[in-house]
């Protein structure tokens, strides 16, 4: 195993804007008289613990809700501290990345925790299927940081980026640090195969 980059999800200190990575995905922030609320859907109890505590981690109430269809949310509790990121995010009522966003190590975690899962060799980092005007602008966020992803998937309703290859991987890995350890995590984090 590799030594963990400086960069390292692990090593940063927590902060609101790593909620960007929720926002990256498929998550909402919804705004308030009482503050900004970010929230996403996840498809497994893992990643809804492993986003609880990332978020906690920034010094903000979360909590785990099921919708009413069943599906599992988790989310901030309304904070204006999150309302500059809601501008930030918004062009009027639609999500929007902001212009020469470079995601943080800990963002990029919580987007992997969000929507990331092993394809084969590769991996796939979901996006929103609502906000297809982010998709590229997304894969060139992640360039910036050394990730160079594909996009795939814009047809079939399953948009993702795909990162392939062992350097691209390995900075990934380097990037958002070990997996959770919520348990059926690792089968799902980002691996690099010698």
């Amino acid at each position: 195993m590799g030594q963990l980059s400086f960069f390292s999800a692990q090593i940063d200190r927590p902060t609101y804007d790593d909620l960007a990575g929720l926002l990256a995905a498929h998550g909402q922030a919804v705004r308030s008289d009482i503050g900004t609320r970010v929230s996403v859907v996840v498809a497994d109890e893992w990643r809804a613990h492993a986003l609880v505590e990332e978020i906690a981690e920034t010094g903000t109430a979360a909590e785990i809700v099921r919708s009413d269809e069943g599906t599992l949310i988790a989310r901030t509790a309304h904070a204006p501290e999150f309302d500059e990121l809601y501008r930030r995010w918004s062009a009027g009522a639609v999500k929007a990345m902001p212009a020469g966003w470079v995601p943080t190590p800990r963002a990029l975690r919580m987007w992997v925790i969000a929507a990331g899962d092993r394809d084969g060799e590769r991996f796939l980092l979901g996006l929103d299927p609502h906000a297809p005007e982010m998709h590229a602008a997304l894969a060139t966020a992640l360039m910036r940081v050394g990730v160079a992803p594909t996009l795939v998937g814009t047809r079939g309703g399953a948009p993702a980026l795909r990162i392939a290859g062992k350097r691209r991987l390995t900075h990934l890995v380097e990037y958002v640090g070990e997996p959770p350890t919520n348990r059926g995590a690792a089968e799902h984090w980002p691996i690099v195969v010698f």
